[in-house]
């Protein structure tokens, strides 16, 4: 056996969890004259309208509480030192350009698409949707009536697996709160 291909795994699981880690995108703004460990307490804004997922909004918004929780924060009802508005949603989009071929304009009578010309009899085969959910979590100091800290996860999800995409979307709120409360320094 080669020395080299005991090395072969190892570096096989590092591209992978670098690939797997560069699939969900955060970003984090922060007031940095705000001091942190003030905060003690916090509340939820209620939503305008009812979401249209609720177990999902539900899911998300507990994965937070906990999050919260371990890092000494309580959830109150009304008047939370903080208060958290959450929004985000779901776009799909397809993995190719899709539409009409262009046909080049000539007189005379309009010209028949055959439409298995481009697909073969079988049809064509479409490629899964692809989606990708965000959240946007904004915290607000109640007292001041100003945004002090902000983020946003992007993460690509699998309509076909929601339970893997109910993980998915933990971890991604498990990597957003690790940089809250910011450090002070």
């Amino acid at each position: 056996m080669k020395p080299g291909f005991n090395k072969l795994p190892l570096f096989l699981t590092t591209i992978i969890l670098v690939i797997s880690s560069a699939a969900q995108k955060v970003t984090v703004g922060y007031d940095k004259s705000i001091d942190f460990s003030k905060y003690a307490t916090y509340t939820w804004t209620k939503p305008e309208t009812s979401p249209t997922r609720p177990l999902l909004y539900f899911s998300i918004t507990a994965t937070i509480d906990s999050q919260l929780k371990t890092k000494g924060l309580v959830r109150t009802e009304s008047d939370g030192d903080l208060i958290l508005t959450p929004a985000g949603g779901v776009e799909f989009g397809f993995g190719y350009a899709a539409g009409t071929p262009i046909l080049p304009t000539y007189s005379g009578a309009p010209p028949t698409i055959n439409s298995t010309m481009w697909t073969g009899a079988g049809g064509g085969s479409m490629s899964p949707a692809i989606s990708e959910g965000t959240l946007l979590l904004n915290f607000i100091d109640r007292g001041a009536n100003k945004i002090v800290w902000t983020g946003t996860v992007k993460q690509k999800l699998d309509l076909q697996d929601q339970k893997k995409s109910l993980e998915l979307i933990n971890k991604g709120i498990t990597k957003l709160l690790n940089s809250f409360p910011p450090k002070n320094k």
